[in-house]
């Protein structure tokens, strides 16, 4: 028995790291938009990935947040494109 991980060709989260999330909401948004949606410190002072990714890993439901903002953003991107 393996303990690889299931293919899940449909979960756009499969396979992203968090700093890629990160990295990719700050590029669609930017800082400012990124601390709108979601108002938590290290997206409003002195914001860097670095950081936020140090906080979203110690905080689930920020994390939580993040995630869906992102298949939010994507599912906005399909509908334009």
């Amino acid at each position: 028995m393996t303990d690889t991980p299931k293919e899940q060709p449909r979960n756009p989260l499969h396979g992203m790291t968090l700093e890629a999330i990160v990295t990719a909401l700050v590029d669609g948004y930017g800082w400012q938009g990124l601390a709108e949606r979601i108002p938590v410190r290290c997206f409003t002072l002195d914001p860097s990935v670095a950081s936020s990714l140090k906080f979203l890993r110690k905080t689930p439901w920020a994390r939580d947040k993040v995630e869906g903002l992102y298949l939010f953003m994507l599912r906005e991107q399909r509908r334009r494109s």
